[in-house]
């Protein structure tokens, strides 16, 4: 069963015009939104990040091919899932692709019902990952309320460390750590020590190394 359609919006690229006006047909019989581009630069051009959806995307075409496209993506650190079409049925092709993290990798002429299944899941990963990276964005501002000298107490706080060990290592009063402690706790809307760890896992897991 393909996700409630609502914000998201299936890019597809393809030099391929008759492809191109066949799959938005299909994406809208199915309620799908769907945008077409005829070059990996014009969809380079045109898209902004933030909506749930996936890219179906021919791998090989004039220009910047679609392996190409999608480095580019992740060089800017777009997360977007990616399904991969061809008519060559190149095997390595097909292999760097999945290593790339593409969701799918299907071979023309592809059955409808395997698209539409295949962009099912594409969509839910995105949705899943637009989740994860506001809950991060979400941890990162909270963070961001703290001093330096509180971020400092927080990374130990989070760590489990007593008071008085914190003050030793800090080369502060107990009294003060008990003080930052109490701001942190503030800042974050944390209640514990623990709410506080997941909170600076979900921010940075590097945070607490």
């Amino acid at each position: 069963m393909l996700p409630t359609p609502d914000q998201t919006l299936i890019h597809i690229v393809d030099d391929d015009e008759a492809l191109r006006r066949s799959l938005l047909f299909l994406f809208d019989s199915v309620g799908w939104r769907a945008q077409a581009y005829a070059s990996a630069d014009e969809f380079l051009a045109a898209y902004r990040p933030g909506a749930p959806g996936c890219l179906v995307l021919d791998i090989r075409m004039p220009g910047m091919s679609g392996l190409e496209l999608q480095q580019a993506l992740r060089a800017r650190g777009h997360v977007l899932p990616v399904i991969f079409i061809t008519g060559h049925g190149d095997v390595s092709l097909a292999v760097q692709a999945m290593k790339q993290e593409a969701c799918d990798f299907l071979e023309k002429p592809f059955k409808d019902q395997a698209l539409l299944d295949a962009v099912g899941q594409a969509v839910r990963r995105s949705r899943d990952d637009l989740a994860v990276e506001a809950r991060r964005s979400q941890a990162h501002a909270l963070l961001e309320r703290l001093s330096p000298r509180e971020r400092e107490v927080a990374r130990r706080v989070a760590r489990g460390l007593p008071n008085k060990l914190i003050a030793r290592e800090l080369d502060i009063s107990e009294k003060t750590v008990h003080v930052h402690r109490q701001h942190v706790m503030e800042k974050t809307h944390t209640g514990s020590a623990a709410e506080l760890a997941r909170l600076m896992l979900r921010a940075d897991p590097a945070d607490l190394d």
